[in-house]
């Protein structure tokens, strides 16, 4: 750059000599005052850098706000759900408290239930002891109607047997123990001169409705086993095997006979 007098010197060639100098003077400080080229230039490309990263800006601004939106409409969502939630922790809340209601509806129902058991227990109890005394009762009935049965057979058999069989009893019939058998009829007997032993079993009923075919054959079983009792004592003495009875069905007379049993039954004699 030129000194104040070079320039002063190269101005006075076109101007006044006092107009040189003062423009010397002047056109340095002016000078001095302009902005450079250079300095224009740079200011140029930051201005066109703060252009761009304003439209970034502008750019995210809009994406932040996009964003913002999306956001809100989320939370907004979320506060829907959370109200429901609201809405269902509260529905679930009463279902818990009905519940509760009912668990101890249920535990009074199952105290009531359970003392009703035991009024029913004792109930049972007190039938059962019932019952006992009941069976008690009948089969001393049973006993007594038996006991009643073979009273009259004792005195009615001796002549039936003679005028239905010609087996004519030597000695009374009587109730005994025969080799740690109970006899319900045993007594001494003759048919055509021959000694015979009459052994001998009472039941109240042999029919259909009150037996069954195993108890049939319960029935004959014992009869048989007295039998072989009464046979080891007196081997022997012929055995006449007899069954009393109020009534024995067609069925059970047919097995008896071809057993060789006698069955009598109290209507007839």
């Amino acid at each position: 750059m030129l000194t104040q007098s070079e320039m002063t010197h190269k101005l006075q060639a076109a101007f006044e000599p006092n107009q040189a100098e003062v423009l010397a003077e002047v056109i340095p400080r002016a000078s001095e005052d302009l902005v450079k080229t250079s300095d224009f230039n740079a200011l140029t490309s930051i201005v066109k850098d703060l252009a761009v990263a304003q439209q970034d800006l502008t750019q995210d601004v809009k994406t932040l706000s996009q964003e913002v939106k999306t956001l809100s409409q989320e939370m907004q969502k979320l506060t829907v759900a959370q109200q429901d939630t609201a809405k269902d922790v509260q529905n679930l809340s009463q279902e818990m408290q009905k519940l509760t209601v009912a668990q101890q509806d249920t535990a009074k129902d199952v105290q009531k239930l359970t003392v009703a058991q035991q009024d029913t227990a004792k109930d049972v109890q007190k039938l059962s002891v019932d019952l006992r005394n009941v069976r008690s009762e009948v089969g001393g009935i049973s006993r007594s109607m038996s006991y009643a049965l073979e009273n009259e057979a004792y005195r009615s058999l001796p002549a039936f047997l003679l005028n239905q069989f010609g087996i004519e009893v030597t000695d009374r019939l009587i109730r005994t123990d025969v080799g740690g058998e109970e006899i319900n009829f045993f007594g001494h007997a003759v048919r055509d001169g021959e000694p015979m032993l009459i052994v001998g079993e009472s039941k109240q009923r042999l029919d259909e409705r009150r037996s069954s075919y195993q108890e049939e054959e319960r029935i004959l079983s014992v009869l048989a086993r007295k039998a072989e009792s009464v046979r080891a004592i007196y081997p022997d003495t012929n055995i006449v095997l007899l069954l009393i009875t109020h009534y024995a069905r067609p069925s059970f007379l047919k097995t008896a006979e071809a057993q060789d049993i006698i069955v009598v039954q109290s209507f007839e004699w």
